[in-house]
């Protein structure tokens, strides 16, 4: 993104729909980690480069925990 870090767009996001699950996807960032990110209220965290079979479980995993409607 040209204007905006990945954690800044998550956290916009979050402040319109609290409950969206977000995956953040990063390389190496002292900026971010995994507790940092969580704490944010991301949800799911993938280092780059991503294996596909990774962000397939982590996707499954946020989908099994939202809830039903």
């Amino acid at each position: 993104m040209q204007d905006m870090t990945g954690d800044e767009l998550a956290k916009t996001i979050l402040s319109i729909k609290l409950d969206l699950p977000i995956i953040l996807c990063t390389g190496f960032s002292s900026r971010m980690d995994k507790e940092k990110a969580f704490a944010l209220g991301i949800k799911g965290f993938l280092m780059k480069p991503v294996i596909i079979s990774e962000m397939v479980q982590m996707v499954q995993k946020l989908l099994d925990k939202a809830p039903q409607k």
